[in-house]
């Protein structure tokens, strides 16, 4: 009987053992990015890919940050809208991305009835527009104000979105650019975990009416032609664990092996015991 006992708890370890080795082996096709994918056409190295035909244009909405500069050969007026030392502040501002958000000090938020408040202008309405639509607004009440030429330049102060899931270093991030693409936004926010399903990386991104979810596939070279492969501010990226992070807490085959050879050790230890072997 204790014989059929040990038989019965090694057998059922070979099969977890198994299960586990199945499990863990990952094809490299669910983890390589832009590959050429059956079914679709061929995409070769050195060759151009046209960028997708996009009609959608970002609109400004409620708390965002909008940058506002102006030029004129007068100093004074410069000065007279503008925050304190903002300038000098944006000055040392690059392209990257992170946790440091300069605009949130020197930029303007949009309220939300869609006003930015200036100084001497007062509140001007450009929620709703997108930016060069903002940028004429402002240009039109300042040359109202004012007979000397002042120049403004008016942009999103840089894009911001948040990623979750299966990513290193989650959470809201910046990149102070005026284009982004999908990989960027992929390098700042760690790259995706070997365990994250890059066929399924959801976008939720906030339109004028509403909000949609669409779904990208990173492991597809046609990314390249897609209409989501700029990122827009405020855009949410999601993505999902494969099924393989159930097993335990293992997040990869040494640390499953691990799990089933302690295990394994412990009913052995058991057995022995029963049987005296100890």
């Amino acid at each position: 009987m204790l014989e059929k006992v040990k038989y019965l708890i090694l057998k059922g370890l070979g099969l977890g053992l198994t299960l586990v080795l199945v499990q863990s082996c990952i094809s490299n096709k669910r983890i390589t990015y832009l590959q050429n994918l059956p079914g679709n056409v061929e995409i070769g190295l050195d060759e151009y890919i046209p960028y997708a035909e996009v009609d959608y244009k970002y609109v400004l909405q409620p708390f965002d940050i909008v940058s506002i500069d102006f030029a004129s050969s007068n100093e004074d007026l410069i000065k007279a809208f503008e925050y304190q030392g903002s300038r000098s502040m944006r000055g040392g501002g690059g392209g990257g991305g992170g946790a440091s958000d300069i605009f949130y000090f020197t930029g303007y938020s949009i309220d939300q009835e869609g006003y930015i408040e200036l100084p001497q202008l007062g509140k001007i309405l450009i929620g709703g527009m997108v930016e060069e639509e903002a940028q004429n607004k402002v240009q039109a009440a300042i040359n109202e104000f004012f007979k000397e030429e002042v120049f403004v330049k008016l942009r999103i102060g840089g894009i911001r979105f948040t990623a979750l899931g299966e990513f290193s270093n989650s959470g809201t991030q910046i990149i102070l650019k005026n284009r982004a693409t999908i990989f960027d936004a992929l390098a700042i926010a760690g790259e995706s975990n070997i365990l994250a399903k890059k066929n399924k990386l959801f976008i939720i991104r906030q339109y004028d009416k509403g909000t949609k979810i669409h779904q990208i596939n990173l492991n597809d070279r046609q990314i390249l032609a897609s209409p989501y492969y700029f990122i827009q501010p405020n855009d949410i990226l999601y993505l999902e664990p494969m099924k393989i992070r159930q097993f335990g807490n293992a997040d990869n085959l040494t640390s499953s092996l691990g799990l089933i050879i302690s295990v394994t050790s412990s009913v052995f230890l058991i057995i022995a015991l029963v049987t005296g072997n100890l």
